[in-house]
């Protein structure tokens, strides 16, 4: 029998965390709420909410978003929930649409969910524009760095996951701050898991983000570069060295030398006042049309090995193969 938990991360959000709570459908065998240290105490005041499923956990220091989510995974895996879907407690995800997120986990398509608030046109008009800014930067990065072309607005928390995934992801080394969404798809594509987007809405109403995305601009970046230079070479050089690995090293090589070639010699030219001849400009535009084609070939070839046995499958059939070895060796 499935036993679905609900971990719900809180920091200030004691206003509106009696509503999501109450939201959650009856299918549901529990529901983990981490107080992150939180000012507000809402911890405390969600424990006064009359509901055998809720199950409070504390912080004595704030963890960030990731930590708590983490924090909760721990504590569902302990108590034997089957699938784990973690929600906001600002209001802004709706709980009914949890059963969306958990039906490709129940039929074997997919080990990980998430949300997507731009599948709608019309509720994309209510979203902040600094936001869908950020998002549609953000969620190219994150292609490049998780390697899941197929999915957008990278940054949603509205998440379910298969709990034997959980078991397998390295929950120590996973960002606890809010690039926490980001880098668990990095290490799910490590896993080959299979990871669909969810179309959903966001209800933006007089709750305040704690996340500061001007602020959080530049560690997204250098964090979203660092998985996509280990992500390449765990995928392209220690795992499955092929042609595609020559593609890109190659094409990076060329497209670095032409740039820097061509500006150096711009420099020189500038500064002696002649004109570069026709085999030095030929000698720094090659490279990097030469070096461009093989970069996006080599992106080609990344979006076409997409994942699309869910790791869950696998593993079951492993065991089951394995327990048939057993009863083998036993007769």
């Amino acid at each position: 029998m499935n036993k679905i938990a609900v971990v719900i991360p809180c920091y200030k959000v004691k206003k509106h965390i009696a509503d999501v709570i109450a939201k959650i459908g009856i299918s549901i065998s529990a529901i983990y709420i981490i107080d992150d240290c939180c000012p507000e105490e809402t911890g405390k005041h969600a424990s006064k909410i009359v509901d055998k499923r809720i199950r409070v956990l504390y912080h004595s220091e704030n963890k960030g978003v990731g930590g708590a989510v983490i924090t909760g995974y721990k504590a569902a895996l302990a108590d034997g929930a089957t699938i784990i879907v973690k929600i906001d407690g600002d209001g802004q995800m709706d709980p009914s649409f949890i059963l969306n997120f958990i039906a490709p986990i129940l039929s074997c398509e997919a080990d990980y969910t998430k949300g997507n608030r731009f599948y709608d046109i019309e509720s994309i008009r209510h979203m902040p524009k600094i936001r869908l800014f950020g998002n549609m930067a953000l969620s190219f990065l994150t292609k490049l760095s998780s390697g899941y072309w197929n999915l957008f607005d990278p940054t949603n928390g509205y998440t379910a996951i298969n709990a034997s995934i959980v078991q397998c992801l390295p929950l120590d080394k996973i960002n606890n701050r809010y690039f926490f969404e980001s880098d668990i798809l990095f290490r799910l594509n490590t896993f080959k898991a299979v990871v669909i987007d969810i179309p959903m809405t966001a209800r933006y109403q007089d709750e305040v983000s704690n996340l500061r995305i001007l602020e959080q601009i530049l560690p997204f970046l250098i964090f979203n570069l660092s998985n996509m230079l280990k992500r390449f070479c765990y995928n392209y050089l220690f795992r499955n060295f092929n042609f595609a690995s020559v593609e890109c090293m190659s094409g990076i090589f060329l497209f670095l030398f032409g740039i820097i070639f061509g500006g150096f010699n711009w420099i020189e030219n500038s500064r002696m006042h002649t004109l570069a001849s026709s085999g030095t400009v030929m000698l720094s535009a090659l490279p990097i049309i030469l070096g461009f084609q093989l970069i996006l070939g080599f992106i080609n070839y990344d979006m076409s090995t997409l994942p699309s046995i869910p790791l869950s499958r696998r593993l079951s059939n492993s065991k089951t193969l394995n327990s048939k070895d057993n009863r083998s060796d036993n007769i």
